[in-house]
């Protein structure tokens, strides 16, 4: 018995594996069917969720409301209110993904091109502010946008040298609060996966690359920047999914006033009391996302390219 296990390698590697196999069964598999399950009920007058089987949440979802009243038109009735949510988590998502890998990327191609006994202190201090708590940090940030925040009292000061008029900015509670908390939050998880990807270069290609008469330009576009892809698709990935569904930067920086899905979410299951509604959120929320990270790997790749001079 024992010999054949021994030389079975399919049983050997389902031995292994199961550990981890029922612990995504057990946290991440049956929560879903779960949720997926709720999406499809009804909510009674005590919040309670009522299991039956009605695309009534999706509906409402997609602007067509069958419960509710839509202002001071009753049910059916359409109402684009979620569909702009929905949008606005989407646009605010590609716009953070966006600015954070024109960021990054500058910065860890610095720290992958510097001297070796430099690079862990700078490693050390991109990683530092990951060891304050996430809610702190977001807090900070009122500190800095608020009307007599820093940024306005910099702006006062320079200004007033120059003897130039200056009306405090209203920047804190608006869309453009969130985009920058989002950035600051998520620029570390992008730096990460670009400089693992950058330091793993052999600078042998670089020298291939001058010898075959190749500029700057035409080696960073032909040999750094697609061997860099896998990190970028990474950094993409590990910033534009928590993007779609976090509801603190929004909460704290907007005011409540820039309401994203994730807040929808949130709200749904504790202020509203509606776990159904919720679900459909939620549901629809992981759908979208899978999609266009679907459609963004098919695009770019994983970084399978090979360079070319």
């Amino acid at each position: 018995m024992l010999q054949k296990f021994r030389e079975n390698r399919s049983l050997q590697g389902t031995l292994l594996i199961s550990p981890t196999l029922l612990w995504m069964i057990a946290l991440l598999i049956i929560p879903l069917i779960l949720t997926v399950i709720v999406s499809f009920g009804r909510r009674d007058a005590d919040g309670n969720v009522i299991y039956t089987f009605t695309f009534d949440n999706y509906l409402r979802l997609a602007g067509y409301n069958t419960t509710t009243p839509c202002g001071d038109t009753p049910p059916p009735c359409f109402d684009s209110l979620y569909m702009q949510i929905l949008w606005r988590s989407l646009t605010l998502a590609l716009q953070t993904t966006v600015l954070v890998i024109l960021l990054a990327y500058p910065l860890a191609y610095f720290v992958a091109r510097s001297p070796a006994r430099r690079r862990n202190s700078l490693i050390f201090l991109i990683l530092v502010p990951l060891w304050t708590n996430f809610v702190i940090r977001v807090y900070a940030w009122i500190m800095i946008l608020r009307t007599q925040g820093v940024l306005n009292g910099v702006l006062g000061w320079v200004l007033g040298l120059l003897h130039v008029p200056f009306a405090p900015l209203e920047m804190l509670y608006t869309p453009g609060a969130v985009l920058v908390g989002m950035v600051y939050e998520f620029l570390p998880f992008m730096i990460l996966p670009i400089y693992t990807s950058l330091e793993k270069i052999e600078p042998s290609l670089y020298e291939a690359a001058a010898d075959l008469g190749a500029n700057a330009r035409r080696t960073f576009m032909r040999v750094t920047l697609p061997l860099s892809m896998p990190g970028v698709v990474a950094g993409t990935i590990l910033v534009f999914i928590p993007v779609m569904g976090t509801f603190i930067v929004s909460d704290i920086l907007g005011g409540r006033q820039v309401i994203l899905v994730g807040n929808l979410i949130q709200r749904q299951f504790l202020d509203a009391r509606d776990p159904a509604f919720g679900s459909a959120s939620s549901i629809i929320l992981m759908v979208l996302t899978l999609i266009v990270t679907i459609f963004y790997t098919r695009k770019f790749g994983f970084g399978e390219e090979i360079a070319v001079v």
